[in-house]
């Protein structure tokens, strides 16, 4: 694995993780952790795929969080990596990662030759956190991490209230939890921040794989069925079996997905 640095359009240095040879993918990971959380798949693509992981700015360690944070910057630190590979490139998006994808599309789609984006919790007829983000932003001023990221899974993510609980509960997961909580909140600002609605996406002729898990709640589900809508080239791919962190559960099947759409794609 490869360290490489880009320089966004403020003069930030963005960090991408390259592994393997082969056709190009890009990855944006999902929010609550960093570039790792793709290791299982990572393993699984690189003896046919060069994968290149960003490293978003707000997870980095020690990352100072300016405030609001903004898809714009995600999406400008996205195309500054993808700047570092030569084309053609498939553009991977998972969570808040995939709408920041999406973004990164609209603002140099032709950087990309196609997306392939895990459940981007898109504010398509209603705000993502709305109400709740604010709960969450006032319990991260208490300085109480661990109860802005309990009000960010049960009440934006909407995870059931027990298992909520358990997990906060778990000291190890709660420090976890702490690290990358400013993130998470600053995360669900920037997607709510983007405002209703999915029309400006109908420019993005690209073919585009929408993934979702079936045991997901509706909401995720039904946050696709827009996008899905507009996006002129556009098909859903179902995991049947997961969730939300397929990465996690089942990077094998995951991969499989990613690797289907890229030999699609990327004519491999």
């Amino acid at each position: 694995m490869t360290e490489r640095l880009a320089s966004s359009g403020d003069g930030r240095p963005i960090t991408a993780l390259d592994d393997g040879r082969g056709p190009n993918l890009l990855v944006v990971h999902p929010g609550g952790g960093d570039a790792a959380t793709w290791d299982g798949i990572t393993r699984q693509l690189t003896d046919d795929f060069r994968v290149v992981r960003i490293l978003r700015r707000v997870y980095a360690p020690g990352a100072d969080i300016a405030l609001p944070h903004s898809m714009a910057v995600e999406a400008a630190d996205i195309v500054a990596v993808a700047g570092l590979i030569k084309p053609p490139v498939l553009l991977v998006g998972h969570s808040s990662g995939a709408v920041a994808a999406m973004e990164a599309a609209l603002l140099a789609p032709s950087a990309f030759t196609g997306l392939f984006l895990y459940e981007p919790p898109m504010p398509t007829g209603e705000l993502v956190a709305g109400e709740a983000g604010v709960r969450a932003r006032a319990a991260l001023d208490a300085d109480d991490p661990v109860e802005a990221v309990r009000i960010h899974r049960r009440d934006i993510v909407r995870m059931p209230a027990g298992a909520v609980d358990a997990m906060s509960a778990d000291q190890r997961v709660r420090a976890a939890l702490s690290t990358h909580a400013e993130a998470l909140i600053a995360d669900d600002e920037a997607i709510d921040a983007l405002g209703v609605g999915t029309e400006r996406f109908a420019t993005l002729e690209m073919p585009t794989t929408l993934v979702v898990g079936d045991l997901n709640p509706a909401h995720l589900r039904e946050r696709l069925a827009d996008p899905a809508a507009t996006l002129p080239n556009a098909r859903i791919v179902t995991l049947s079996g997961q969730g939300h962190v397929a990465h996690l559960t089942a990077p094998d099947t995951l991969a499989d997905a990613v690797r289907e759409t890229a030999e699609q794609v990327l004519h491999t």
